[in-house]
């Protein structure tokens, strides 16, 4: 029996290692957690989601939907937990973070071909393995990475929410609902009028801040408030605190500015702060968020903070397969390649895998093979981290495709087209 050696448990290296002793390999699985802790993680479960408990759009008109769809019919075990801890979050699809990551410890750690080793890596093993140790890649690991294929590692600065206990929430002013009554009332709303949205973003502007430790810019994806204003007062009412779709019931209009809440556990104990990511000092979090109406006696459970992601530049070291290009049988997964998400992180775990057990590389038809050939794109320069998307599948500006006018429909047949191609792709 082959024997592959996995760095990193999380959502990448956990896909991997499932999907290699599905195929009859055996696995030395390694995670530094606990032992060696990190900026952002809180616990030493595999697969533990830092920073939201979402993974995004669940339909087939939304890239992501389709890429999970994907990641279900190559039998992902991330997307079996994920289904299994599924939280109500109207059109997309969000878990309770605690259930979801036990479930994936548990699953691996009895799995009789998978070996799982607590303790840091610092050296490439020897092939094959795969290197999955995400954007908090220990400093060790990360030189050796950089040493081996001749390039200094990329990194930005990433940011994750707040927290909050249900119980402190004043439920007579904030509401639930979700926009346009998609999926129930399956997130919380804080309303505020016009003043109110003023007087909240004059106090974050006043906050006192975290600075990064280096000159690095902020993920677009992740980008916390404080530097989302600095684009202009209304940006955050365009964006996460948008009220289109909300009707506040004490008034029967629309407010002005909404800060939404996200369910974070089954029970409904736990609130996240949606698209609230800061990089304000704790006692700054608490004084801002008590602020706001409805919040005036908030409890937190996580306050938001601040930590590095590296990253390589793959588009110069790796191929399609993601393997790297210079050393064979040594292949890089999850959002150290650049891939940005959770679902396109496991993607990429399963493309590794798919081609070092047969050599196959997934069609380009697919989201997961549009993914791949995106980050392994030698053309590219000024590579920075990317969600999947309809623009990276050359298939969605196909003549076919291109003269359908009605945006859903033209996503839905691209989807369609990518289902079948996998389909095939994988009966072979």
């Amino acid at each position: 029996m082959k024997k592959v050696t996995i760095v990193g448990g999380g959502l990448s290296g956990s896909e991997a290692a499932w999907q290699l002793a599905k195929a009859g390999y055996l696995v030395d699985l390694y995670e530094m957690r606990p032992k060696v802790k990190t900026e952002a993680h809180k616990t030493g479960d595999l697969a533990e989601l830092v920073c939201s408990n979402s993974f995004r759009g669940a339909s087939l008109t939304n890239a992501v939907g389709l890429l999970k769809e994907e990641l279900r019919i190559c039998g992902s075990l991330i997307m079996e937990a994920a289904d299994f801890a599924a939280l109500p979050a109207g059109g997309a699809l969000a878990v309770d973070r605690v259930r979801f990551s036990k479930y994936i410890t548990e699953k691996i750690k009895s799995e009789p071909l998978i070996t799982f080793h607590d303790g840091e890596v610092v050296k490439i093993p020897e092939p094959p393995c795969i290197i999955a140790t995400g954007p908090l890649t220990s400093k060790g690991l990360a030189e050796a990475i950089s040493e081996k294929i001749g390039q200094s590692e990329l990194a930005f600065y990433d940011a994750i929410a707040p927290i909050v206990y249900g119980e402190s929430v004043n439920w007579e002013i904030v509401f639930k609902q979700s926009r346009y009554d998609k999926g129930g009332d399956d997130y919380a709303n804080i309303p505020l009028s016009k003043d109110e949205y003023l007087k909240f973003i004059e106090n974050i502007k006043s906050a006192e801040k975290v600075k990064p430790g280096e000159d690095l810019k902020p993920f677009e994806g992740c980008m916390p408030v404080e530097d989302m204003l600095e684009r202009g007062d209304e940006t955050l009412r365009y964006g996460p605190l948008k009220p289109v779709g909300l009707t506040d019931p004490r008034t029967g209009t629309r407010p002005h500015a909404v800060v939404q809440l996200r369910q974070d556990d089954k029970e409904g104990h736990l609130w996240n702060m949606v698209g609230f990511q800061t990089r304000m000092k704790f006692g700054e979090q608490v004084r801002v968020i008590r602020s706001l109406p409805g919040m005036e006696n908030a409890e937190f459970v996580r306050m938001g903070s601040l930590h590095r992601n590296t990253f390589v530049n793959s588009p110069k070291c790796l191929n399609p397969s993601l393997e790297l290009r210079d050393f064979k049988g040594v292949y890089l997964a999850g959002q150290i390649t650049g891939v940005e998400g959770y679902v396109e992180s496991t993607a990429s775990g399963i493309a590794a895998v798919r081609h070092l057990i047969r050599g196959d590389i997934f069609p380009e038809e697919t989201a997961i093979g549009s993914l791949c050939r995106y980050v392994s794109d030698p053309t590219r320069v000024d590579f920075q981290p990317m969600n999947i998307s309809f623009g990276l599948m050359s298939s969605y500006f196909a003549e076919d495709k291109a003269s359908i006018r009605d945006k859903d429909q033209r996503r839905l047949k691209t989807s369609e087209q990518a289902i079948s191609s996998l389909r095939s792709f994988l009966a072979k």
